[in-house]
């Protein structure tokens, strides 16, 4: 989450970074930097990046994604995480609000 909080924040290169779309919807639920999750049927594109995280952040609430600091992202972050296993087991499934990843 903290790398992709750097991306979507501008902290790296444009040039450098994966392609990352905004999500086109009339859903005003959740934030404002929502990301598009590409279509994926090849069991392969699962383990992708961008296919593994997307989801998950956009689960993340308004204040721990609109962080002005990545320092500050990531407190907000362990606060959102805090009564949840993934915070000290990566293993763990992440409870998104509605779904299980």
């Amino acid at each position: 989450m903290i790398e992709l909080f750097k991306i979507v924040s501008d902290i790296y290169d444009k040039n450098t970074v994966p392609d990352l779309r905004p999500a086109v919807s009339s859903i005003t639920r959740g934030h404002n930097k929502k990301l598009f999750k590409p279509f994926s049927n090849k069991n392969v594109r699962h383990k992708f990046f961008t296919i593994r995280t997307i989801e998950i952040w956009n689960s993340l609430s308004y204040e721990v994604v609109n962080a002005p600091t990545v320092n500050t992202f990531k407190n907000r972050l362990d606060r959102h995480w805090a009564n949840q296993e993934v915070l000290y087991n990566y293993r763990a499934t992440i409870n998104t609000g509605t779904w299980k990843l």
